[in-house]
């Protein structure tokens, strides 16, 4: 799966989990850029990705990342 396919996956999640259809899904977003990210919407926007890609990320994994570009990279390891 290419990084622009999963980008593309996951605008659509990112815009249901935020509600927001202006939201631009980039490598350097991080959840201090996004005002309705808190702990329950990471919550959602992770069990969504998993359900969207099939896979289970372990805590230890997802509490490492930084941004979503490292998100993108842990998805494509994992998908």
């Amino acid at each position: 799966m290419t990084e622009q396919e999963v980008y593309a996956r996951l605008t659509g999640i990112f815009h249901d989990v935020f509600d927001d259809a202006e939201l631009e899904v980039r490598p350097e977003l991080t959840a201090a850029d996004v005002a309705e990210w808190d702990s329950l919407s990471h919550v959602r926007l992770i069990l969504s990705v998993e359900r969207e890609f099939q896979t289970r990320f372990p805590v230890t994994e997802i509490a490492n990342l930084r941004n979503v570009g490292e998100f993108v990279a842990l998805i494509r390891r994992r998908a």
